[in-house]
């Protein structure tokens, strides 16, 4: 991958977040603000790992990671009560 490619991509995520911060700040917003965080930290996981390139076994490493790890939050965010949420993150900040 072109190194200025990869400086615009870093770029697009580095906006992409800071609008996520933005659409964050009020309610009504607040799932666009979600979405474009989403796309910024895929587009510069996507940026990072083209530049590390990694061996086969490393890429199935960390695909596995991403794998349980999105697993794991995935079904523990759908058990825990909207009014327990507080102490979800806690839970998982103590990670």
């Amino acid at each position: 991958m072109n190194a200025n490619f990869a400086s615009f991509l870093y770029l697009v995520s580095g906006i992409l977040f800071i609008l996520a911060l933005r659409g964050l700040s009020h309610p009504t917003t607040s799932r666009q603000g979600n979405m474009y965080g989403m796309i910024g930290m895929g587009i510069a996981i996507a940026t990072t790992l083209a530049l590390a390139t990694p061996s086969a076994g490393r890429f199935a490493l960390i695909v596995l990671g991403l794998l349980i790890g999105g697993s794991v939050g995935a079904v523990t965010a759908r058990r825990i009560a909207m009014t327990s949420m507080p102490q979800l993150v806690a839970a998982f900040h103590s990670l």
